[in-house]
């Protein structure tokens, strides 16, 4: 079994060149290596390869534009995350709206597993997910400001605090066992079916966590596929055997997602901001073509064109 051992910055710097990166300024690298970490900037040099079984770049690249791509992915998380946070506290505060006026707004009342899916498929999953909300009641009680403040002051804690302090990942689950006609109730504010919001939820999660620890975005594809619809239509989104190549478990599947789920002043503000680092990566790369970054991300050519749709 191979094993990987601890390399100095300069033995890190010294492999880096070794693949044919252009080192310019070695202060300045061996100071990013040092706060940035070898493994995560080597995580982007896939873009400057020759080919997949050259482990080597393309003639000319430096290291600069190989941390431009990683500031550039950095950017984007920090953008995404801002609004997929927008989305999340919009979708936690109809969610709660919605179940509080039907069932009541004490934990033992929005509680009760009858207010939930009566599939027999789905009894055990309605279990958990109620277990895991009552969790978060026992964690977050005596913790949270919020909740502390209801439990001390009425003896309960009503379910639009609740959802305060409980993940995407759980609100997914939550409304994957709502009744029909509340999860047809709460699809409707966005104009989508359960179906495909239930989808959504589920993807802006995976991205959420990713982007909260920081984690490769650029590149990343999700296990679970949002539905064909028109955005990739109307963008001529190429196909490859009847599947489209973009939109589908990348990055521009998280914002045919936002385009759904954002307002219009909002969406638009993201796209100028996403534009925004494009083009500063654009000024930066100069070795490989921003098209090829773009398609590596998942973004069609035409991406910007789905503000106006």
């Amino acid at each position: 079994m191979l094993k990987k051992i601890f390399r100095s910055i300069e033995e890190q710097i010294e492999i880096l060149e070794s693949k044919g990166l252009v080192i310019n300024d070695y202060d300045k690298v061996s100071n990013i290596l040092l706060r940035e970490n070898y493994f995560f900037i080597s995580g982007y040099r896939h873009l400057f390869m020759k080919n997949y079984k050259d482990n080597s770049f393309i003639n000319g690249t430096t290291f600069e534009e190989l941390y431009a791509v990683f500031t550039f992915d950095r950017k984007i998380r920090n953008i995404m995350f801002g609004y997929i946070l927008i989305v999340e506290n919009n979708m936690k505060s109809i969610i709660s709206y919605q179940l509080s006026k039907k069932y009541g707004y004490k934990e033992k009342d929005y509680l009760n597993p009858n207010n939930f899916t009566q599939d027999s498929l789905k009894v055990r999953q309605v279990h958990d997910v109620l277990n895991k909300m009552k969790r978060q009641i026992r964690v977050n009680g005596q913790q949270h400001s919020a909740t502390m403040h209801y439990l001390s002051n009425y003896g309960y804690i009503p379910m639009w605090i609740l959802v305060k302090v409980l993940s995407l990942g759980i609100l997914s689950e939550l409304y994957a066992i709502l009744k029909l006609e509340d999860a047809e109730m709460i699809a409707s504010e966005y104009g989508l079916d359960v179906e495909t919001l239930g989808t959504y939820l589920s993807v802006l999660a995976n991205f959420r966590n990713l982007c909260a620890h920081d984690d490769i975005l650029y590149d990343h594809r999700t296990q679970k596929e949002i539905p064909s619809n028109k955005y990739h239509q109307r963008l001529n989104i190429p196909m490859t055997d009847g599947h489209y190549d973009y939109g589908k478990n990348d990055l521009f599947a998280l914002i045919i997602i936002l385009k759904s789920l954002l307002t219009d002043d909002e969406f638009r503000e993201m796209i100028f901001a996403v534009g925004y680092e494009m083009d500063v990566l654009a000024g930066k790369v100069k070795t490989v073509p921003l098209s090829k970054i773009l398609n590596k991300v998942g973004f069609p050519d035409n991406w910007k064109d789905i503000v106006d749709l």
